[in-house]
């Protein structure tokens, strides 16, 4: 009979939460307060366990040694926090319904170009539910130049987003009438997207903090629930490399704690709680 082998708790120093919290501010932007030093534990010494490693400091010299690459995307993945549901803030989708569709189908059906991005999609709530809205008020809308952009730090919520799978007790949020219009039953207990809706949302892995591989603007961003994570030089920067990528006119949708304390500089109006337009 095999002894089953037993690991104990890693080693945990203040030296190595310091150098966790700098590690988090430079890969992410993330800013990790002293208040979260448990919690920090908590999510990471996971990821030591199963390396088999006897202390955080073994483990973050790892991390940052030319072989840690992926080691250090699990590490980001792991302090992230990926709270979120379908139509949250639901006031944001009646206003891409209500507002902000109505002035982009005429655009749409002239041949040009239309883009939204979900800059921070989690586990793809967010994404599949402006997919919904867009299809609700354009029907047609998979066969015009459309594409919604989903982007998140984290490699493992993106393809689980990607796929567009979810269980019936995460549905909470979506319409009846969308349901029924929009997921399909794929016979395993769970519900899928159905193909028309999956030619709208891309999915990619992207650091907000770091330099981004695309050139293009957007009608829409969604930003929501990300900065409250990022000291305030951090998330100022942030605020205005997105007003750069929103075409004038175009609307940037942040969470319901947030606001943009530079808007003004960047270009934009507040044009309700949690909406903002990009002058011009």
């Amino acid at each position: 009979m095999t002894t089953p082998i037993t690991l104990s708790a890693p080693e945990y120093t203040d030296a190595d939460f310091r150098r966790l919290q700098a590690i988090a501010q430079e890969q992410a932007g993330i800013c990790l307060p002293d208040t979260k030093k448990a919690l920090v534990y908590a999510r990471v010494s996971r990821r030591v366990r199963e390396l088999q490693m006897a202390s955080f400091s073994d483990y973050l010299a790892f991390t940052t040694s030319p072989s840690g690459t992926v080691e250090m995307e699990k590490l980001i993945c792991s302090i992230t926090t990926n709270v979120t549901g379908f139509f949250r803030e639901r006031n944001h989708f009646d206003h891409l319904r209500t507002e902000v569709m109505p002035s982009l189908i005429p655009v749409l059906r002239q041949g040009k170009k239309t883009r939204i991005w979900s800059a921070a999609c989690s586990t793809g709530q967010e994404p599949w539910s402006i997919a919904m809205t867009v299809a609700g008020s354009f029907p047609e809308i998979g066969n015009y130049d459309f594409r919604i952009l989903a982007t998140d730090i984290n490699s493992e919520v993106v393809a689980r987003a990607a796929g567009g799978i979810y269980g019936r007790d995460e549905l909470e949020g979506i319409p009846e009438r969308e349901r029924g219009l929009y997921l399909e039953d794929d016979g395993a207990g769970s519900l899928s997207f159905s193909v028309s809706l999956r030619k709208l949302p891309s999915f990619k892995v992207l650091n907000l903090n770091a330099p981004w591989p695309f050139r293009g603007s957007f009608s829409v961003i969604f930003c929501r629930n990300v900065v409250i994570y990022f000291d305030d030089e951090t998330r100022e920067a942030l605020w205005a490399r997105l007003s750069e990528r929103l075409e004038p006119g175009g609307f940037l949708y942040v969470g319901h704690s947030e606001r943009v304390a530079n808007a003004t500089q960047c270009g934009l109006v507040n044009i309700a709680p949690t909406i903002y337009r990009k002058e011009g």
